[in-house]
């Protein structure tokens, strides 16, 4: 039984793309699939000219910490850590130096509206706010791509609002390509494209003109020209609970 199948799909650099489905749809697989968390036990998904799905475990791990920026349901924010280091961590992991990681961190939460709250911990921070802390650690070491897992799942509908605005429009502002996964349609309205998947098989993929309009967008196989490209089958066993 696969989670995942005959999945072809083209994602051009800089696009924001909603992935939505019920329950068991094989949306979170997609999604895990495209950044390297899964490797598919067909086909293949590549970043630009990188194929992800043929590198070792370790050298996605690297390839995630150098390229790839996540925003989770809950943040996912270390709770002993005070918000700036939260941001820092991922640049001193990759190399940067203490002082200045800590220099971008800073400069990233002031961006994102929570530079006040730069020495507070997750738990004294409100549920909106650590969701910003959580961008700002997506997007500080310049990602290519974004992935966000529900990232409005555990917010109020006013706050869930706020929280797509910010990360809709940074990752535009900074180039980086967005891919999401929601179940909520309102949500997914602040992409450029919808992709609509049942039962492991994509079932609908629109995109908006420049006026908002929705457009068919044809579905394409896995091409080296994609800033990220999609992935054929993948073994639903390798998934856990899906969402």
């Amino acid at each position: 039984m696969h989670a995942l199948r005959g999945v072809d799909l083209l994602i051009p650099a800089g696009q924001s793309v909603a992935i939505m489905g019920p329950s068991g749809s094989g949306k979170s697989t997609l999604l895990h699939c495209l950044a390297g968390i899964l490797a598919p036990t067909r086909g293949r998904v590549k970043l630009g000219e990188t194929v992800v799905s043929a590198l070792s475990d370790a050298q996605r791990s690297k390839l995630r910490l150098a390229r790839m920026g996540f925003v989770f349901q809950d943040g996912q924010l270390i709770p002993e850590l005070p918000a700036r280091e939260n941001v820092a961590v991922p640049l001193m992991l990759s190399g940067m130096g203490r002082r200045r990681a800590l220099s971008v961190a800073d400069q990233w939460l002031a961006r994102l509206g929570v530079d006040r709250e730069r020495n507070r911990r997750p738990g004294e921070m409100s549920g909106g706010q650590m969701q910003r802390v959580a961008i700002a650690r997506a997007l500080a070491g310049n990602p290519d791509v974004v992935f966000a897992d529900e990232p409005t799942g555990a917010l109020d509908q006013s706050t869930g609002h706020e929280v797509m605005q910010v990360l809709t429009t940074t990752a535009r502002m900074s180039g980086a390509t967005f891919v999401m996964v929601t179940h909520d349609p309102k949500v997914a309205g602040w992409c450029d494209r919808l992709v609509e998947i049942r039962d492991g098989v994509i079932h609908a993929d629109s995109s908006r003109d420049v006026a908002g309009t929705p457009q068919s967008a044809t579905q394409q196989d896995v091409a080296p020209s994609a800033q990220t490209t999609g992935t054929k089958d993948a073994d639903s066993s390798r998934e856990g609970e899906e969402r």
